[in-house]
């Protein structure tokens, strides 16, 4: 069976030559004898797994020394809770609520100190990124907190917002490595990578080592505080060890494909496609503001439910899997991260062409 176009937004696609490469390495990695899942994390040769990850992911995002890079579990949503418990020593911080992941990360500080809703585009589902250039933000805010990219409703943050000062903590986890991001403009920022850098069970935190510190929330567990593994080079316990590995191989293929421009002229290219065609279609139409779409996921419907049920139907059976919306919203959503060639967009569009002319 040949390979299905994946638009699915998490675990995604992957790059080809990777699950390649890993497919060729299962049974004996360079030599050891062994598969990299079965080999210890306290050996010669996986310590030279992680440490190459890192110091590639360093060259990719150019992250300065006074940066530290933690790979760790319990995915996105994890971080929900440990930022709050490692950084909200006033108790207090304020949030930019513009999807459902940013909305979940909100309620959870508001277990821990005062959270602070302080601008949000819950008014229009979440359809566009609220203007942040003035905001009010708390004098005693240990953070401003933002979701960057918006899985489900496929908006972005064109431009970072205004902190005036405040340390700015960002998710990133579907548009991660999409594009070059000035890692100095963040006290922390961090994304699950299932999305554009490996299987599910990685969460990447790049965080500025003057921010972790002994000093934490009264009864954070040992493996919610940042110092610990930070301080254990993330070997603190068993990492997870073979999406650290596979994370390690999606560098190298991004250095491969010329850096992060080069992925960030790629995935433009992508999205173009796909956009232009929503833009002119009389079925179809993009559900978010022109200026704050997405690269990397593209929400659309037809304005009809059974019309869209038709679609996801029709283009499941045509190789083109995991085209529904989420369930919160419904309708359809492409995501076309870093893996997806521009042959799959491309495809994706003379289908959408069919589906308007037979169901006009």
């Amino acid at each position: 069976m040949s390979r299905v176009y994946n638009f699915s937004a998490g675990p995604a696609v992957l790059p080809e030559e990777v699950l390649k490469e890993a497919a060729d390495e299962m049974m004996d990695y360079r030599g050891c004898g062994m598969s990299v899942m079965e080999m210890s994390h306290r050996s010669k040769v996986y310590d030279d797994i992680i440490k190459t990850a890192e110091a590639d992911l360093r060259s990719l995002l150019s992250i300065p020394d006074d940066y530290e890079v933690m790979f760790l579990q319990g995915g996105a949503s994890q971080q929900f809770a440990m930022i709050p418990m490692n950084l909200m020593k006033n108790k207090v911080a304020d949030y930019i609520v513009t999807g459902q992941w940013a909305k979940k990360a909100y309620q959870e500080a508001q277990l821990y100190g005062k959270a602070n809703k302080i601008a949000s585009s819950e008014d229009k589902t979440f359809s566009y990124i609220p203007d942040c250039s003035d905001l009010p933000i708390s004098p005693d805010a240990d953070y401003v907190y933002i979701c960057e990219n918006n899985t489900i409703y496929g908006t972005k943050f064109k431009k970072l917002p205004n902190t005036k000062g405040k340390t700015l903590v960002s998710d990133v986890s579907s548009c991660f490595l999409s594009e070059p991001m000035d890692v100095t403009k963040y006290g922390l920022v961090y994304g699950g990578v299932q999305k554009n850098i490996g299987p599910a069970g990685v969460v990447i935190v790049i965080m500025k080592k003057e921010l972790i510190t002994e000093d934490v929330l009264p009864g954070t567990p040992t493996m919610l505080r940042y110092k610990i593994h930070a301080d254990a080079q993330s070997l603190y316990n068993t990492p997870p060890a073979y999406g650290i590995y596979i994370c390690g191989k999606v560098f190298k293929w991004i250095q491969k494909m010329g850096g992060l421009e080069a992925m960030k002229k790629h995935n433009e290219e992508k999205a173009k496609i796909l956009y232009d065609f929503l833009d002119e279609s009389s079925l179809f139409k993009g559900t978010v503001v022109k200026e704050d779409r997405s690269l990397m996921n593209v929400p659309f419907i037809t304005g009809n439910e059974e019309l869209d049920a038709k679609f996801v139907k029709e283009s499941k059976a045509a190789g083109f899997e995991n085209l529904k919306g989420h369930r919160s919203v419904g309708g359809m959503r492409a995501s076309i991260y870093n893996a997806m060639p521009i042959e799959g967009v491309k495809a994706l569009v003379e289908f959408m062409k069919k589906f308007e002319v037979e169901n006009k």
